[in-house]
C-alpha cells in the first residue's frame, strides 16, 4: 500500500471509528438525565449533570498532561484504552450503582420500562466497542514500521529508547509552550469565546434534550421527541460544516460573518426556547412538568431549536479551529490543547450549575458568554486580517 493511500485508509478509519464511539457516548449524553431521574424512583441517588461535570472536568484537567501519555505507550494504544472507558462508561447505564456510575465518570474524563433502558444501553456499548476495536486496524506509517532484519537487536532497542525520549521531550515542549500561549492577548479573548462554545455545548448535548423530555403536555411523544432533537441537532452541525468550512478555506468574506450568524442563531433559538420550555424543565423528576412557559409548547418549535443549536454551534467551532490553525500554525498542538481546555472545564462548570438553575437563567449565562464571546473574536479576527494586508507573519507569538 502506497504511503498515500495507507494515509487515505487511516483517516478513512479514524473517522468511522469516532462516529461509531461517539453516537454512542453523545446518544448517552443527550438522555442520561433523563434516565437518571427515571432511576430515582428506585432509590438511585445519581445525577446525569453532576456525572457530565466530573467527565468534562477530568478531561479538561487530562489535557495538560495526555501529550506525555500518548509518548509513552503510543496513539494506538491511547484512543484504544479511551474508547474502552467510554464503552465503560456507557455500560454503567446497563445496571447503574452509584459508585460505578460516578467511577466511570471520573475515568472516562428513553427512559421507560427497565427492559427498554438495557436494551438502548447494550446497543449503544456494542456500538461503542466497534468503534474501539476499529483503532487497531489503523496502519503505522512507513518511517515507524520495524526495522529491517540486518539491523541487530541492539540497535533497533537504542534506537527506540532515542525516539521514546525524543517523544517525551516533545510533549514537555508542547507543555510549556501551552503555558506560555494561555496568557497572550489573542489566546484570553478567544478564550472568551471558546467558553461560550464549551457551555452551548452543555446545553444542545445533556440539558435541551432533558428539557423535552420534561415536558407532559407534548403527550406521549414527549421521550421519543429526545432522539428526535439529537438527530435535529446532527443535522445543523452536518449542515454547518460543511458549509462553514468550504468556505473557511477560501476566506473570502473572513470569519467574523460567520460567526455573527452563529450568534444570531443561537440567539433566535434561546428565545424560542425561553417562549416555548416551561423554566422547570431542566430540574424535573422523572414525571415532568405541567407547567406551560409563554407559548403552548410546540414540538414542531422544539425540534426547530434543536436544528438551531446544532447549526450556531458549527458556525463557532468552524471558525474558531480555523482562526486557531492560523495564528499558531507553528503551535497547534498547544494552541488546540487550550482550546479543549478551556472549552471543557466551562462544560463541566454548566452541567454543574444544571443540578439548580432554571432553564431561564441557563439561557442568560449563554447569552451573555455568547455577546462578549462574539466580541472578542471579532477582535481577534480583525488583528489577524490586518496581518494578512500586511502580508506580515504571526509567528512573533
Amino acid at each position: 500500500m502506497s504511503p498515500e493511500s495507507k494515509k487515505l485508509f487511516n483517516v478513512v478509519i479514524l473517522g468511522v471509528a469516532f462516529m461509531f464511539l461517539f453516537t454512542a457516548f453523545q446518544t448517552c449524553g443527550n438522555v442520561e438525565q433523563t434516565v437518571i431521574a427515571s432511576l430515582n424512583r428506585t432509590d438511585f441517588p445519581g445525577s446525569g449533570y453532576t456525572s457530565m461535570a466530573i467527565i468534562y472536568g477530568m478531561f479538561s484537567a487530562s489535557n495538560l498532561i495526555t501529550p506525555s501519555v500518548v509518548a509513552i505507550v503510543g496513539l494506538q494504544l491511547a484512543m484504544f484504552a479511551s474508547g474502552l472507558f467510554y464503552s465503560m462508561y456507557i455500560a454503567v447505564f446497563i445496571q447503574p450503582f452509584p459508585w460505578s456510575f460516578y467511577t466511570a465518570s471520573v475515568f472516562l474524563g428513553i427512559a421507560a420500562a427497565e427492559s427498554d433502558r438495557r436494551t438502548v444501553f447494550i446497543a449503544l456499548t456494542v456500538i461503542s466497542l466497534v468503534g474501539t476495536v476499529l483503532f487497531f486496524l489503523i496502519r503505522k506509517p512507513d518511517s515507524e514500521l520495524v526495522l529491517g532484519e540486518d539491523e541487530s537487536s541492539d540497535d533497533q532497542d537504542m534506537e527506540g529508547s532515542e525516539s521514546a525520549q525524543g517523544n517525551v521531550a516533545k510533549a514537555v515542549d508542547a507543555f510549556k509552550k501551552s503555558l506560555k500561549l494561555c496568557v497572550t492577548k489573542e489566546m484570553l479573548l478567544l478564550s472568551i469565546t471558546t467558553a461560550y462554545t464549551g457551555l452551548e455545548l452543555t446545553f444542545f448535548s445533556g440539558v435541551y434534550g432533558t428539557c423535552i423530555g420534561a415536558v407532559n403536555k407534548f403527550g406521549t411523544d414527549e421521550k421519543s421527541l429526545i432522539g428526535l432533537s439529537g438527530i435535529f441537532t446532527g443535522i445543523g452541525e452536518i449542515l454547518g460544516g460543511s458549509l462553514f468550512g468550504l468556505l473557511s478555506k477560501s476566506n473570502r468574506f473572513g470569519r467574523n460573518p460567520v460567526v455573527l450568524l452563529g450568534v444570531l442563531v443561537h440567539f433566535i433559538a434561546f428565545y424560542l426556547i425561553f417562549l416555548n420550555i416551561p423554566g422547570d424543565a431542566p430540574l424535573t423528576p422523572v414525571e415532568g412538568t405541567d407547567s406551560s412557559a409563554y407559548i403552548g409548547p410546540s414540538k414542531e418549535v422544539a425540534i426547530l431549536c434543536s436544528f438551531l443549536l446544532g447549526l450556531g454551534d458549527s458556525c463557532f467551532n468552524t471558525q474558531l479551529l480555523s482562526i486557531l490553525g492560523f495564528l499558531y500554525s507553528e503551535d497547534s498542538a498547544p494552541a488546540f490543547a487550550i482550546f479543549k481546555f478551556v472549552q471543557s472545564i466551562c462544560a463541566a462548570m454548566a452541567f454543574f450549575y444544571s443540578n439548580y438553575l432554571l432553564l431561564h437563567w441557563q439561557l442568560l449565562v449563554m447569552v451573555i458568554f455568547g455577546f462578549f464571546g462574539t466580541l472578542s473574536f471579532f477582535a481577534v479576527e480583525w488583528e489577524a486580517a490586518a496581518i494578512v494586508a500586511r502580508g506580515s507573519d504571526y509567528r512573533s507569538i
